[in-house]
């Protein structure tokens, strides 16, 4: 019987017993939905801190690295006063860089959608164009594209991202708080998921 690489049969708790959705049954579903709940309270905060720790591995041209830069900016964030899912945020606004970069906003804010609330998720997708006010003119853009959103309810939350706290997060001498105590806040997020993606 073929497996996942990696899978140890022995660890991976109850299974359901058909081999194509069309057989699943009721039992079966009780099985996956109580398995998916597990892993959201015991695995997921870990998986999402060992791929922001992944980010200290991209430095791409910038002075600090990506694992850093998101430091710097959840700590400017906590320092603020921020809530923990803006924390959060702040955090892991660039965590899609670990998969691709000319879409990470986008990547970043379907990771978090299940978990924050929606002005979160739309600053969080749109950040880029945020930011564009700063360096779109040296690529041959414009740079107020941030404005096509001004009449939205969650603009305020994006300028504040990305001008208090992403913008100036580029200092590679900064005093940022460690990943570990982030622990906390990316804990309280990621282990109760308001919603189904979509």
């Amino acid at each position: 019987m073929a497996t996942a690489p990696n899978m140890n049969l022995a660890d991976a708790g109850a299974r359901a017993a058909f081999k194509t959705m069309r057989d699943g049954t009721e039992d079966d579903w009780k099985i996956i939905g109580a398995e998916h709940a597990k892993h959201q309270q015991e695995r997921q905060p870990d998986v999402i801190m060992e791929q922001l720790a992944r980010l200290g591995d991209m430095q791409v041209g910038f002075r600090a690295d990506q694992l850093t830069h998101s430091l710097m900016c959840a700590t400017l964030a906590r320092r603020s006063g921020a809530s923990p899912q803006e924390v959060v945020a702040a955090l892991c606004h660039d965590l899609g860089k670990a998969m691709s970069i000319p879409n990470h906003g986008a990547i970043a804010a379907e990771i978090l959608q299940p978990y924050v609330d929606d002005y979160i998720y739309h600053a969080i997708k749109w950040h880029q164009h945020f930011q564009g006010k700063y360096y779109y003119n040296h690529m041959g853009l414009a740079t107020d594209m941030r404005e096509q959103f001004k009449n939205e309810d969650w603009y305020a939350f994006a300028v504040k991202l990305v001008d208090d706290w992403d913008a100036p997060a580029f200092d590679d001498g900064f005093e940022c708080d460690s990943l570990e105590s982030f622990r906390p806040e990316v804990t309280e997020v990621f282990t109760k998921p308001k919603r189904m993606a979509g």
